[in-house]
């Protein structure tokens, strides 16, 4: 018997991209990521739903499901942001209270945490 896929046990993409909603919403309303203004520029440069679709594709692909991500590398995408640790900090609470709001069980919740920490040294650039 084969253990389920974490994008498995996660319901699919229909439940990930309830997930991602919400967080997304959150990161992009986030007055403490906001006070970047790098980040703030980013934030209403781009669709909240174009925003959304691609780190919905990235968490189905990264959790083992069958969709490929489209968009640009970690580094690519947040390496002119100059984001500080504070920032990292700010964003893995919007995680954090993303996964209560959900009730995201603690096994899978710890698995997602690795993925998201994995691109840390990619996003966290600023000294």
């Amino acid at each position: 018997m084969s253990i389920p896929s974490l994008y498995e046990r996660l319901g699919g993409v229909y439940n990930i991209a309830v997930v991602v909603d919400d967080f997304i919403d959150r990161v992009m309303d986030d007055p403490r990521l906001n006070a970047n203004p790098k980040v703030d520029e980013a934030h209403h440069r781009v669709s909240r739903q174009g925003f959304k679709y691609l780190v919905t594709e990235m968490v189905c692909w990264a959790t083992g499901g069958p969709q490929k991500y489209s968009g640009k590398s970690m580094y690519d995408s947040h390496a002119h942001l100059e984001i500080t640790e504070g920032e990292w900090q700010a964003f893995i609470d919007d995680f954090t209270q993303t996964m209560n709001r959900f009730e995201v069980p603690t096994a899978e919740r710890a698995e997602l945490r690795a993925i998201v920490e994995s691109t840390k040294k990619d996003i966290v650039l600023a000294k």
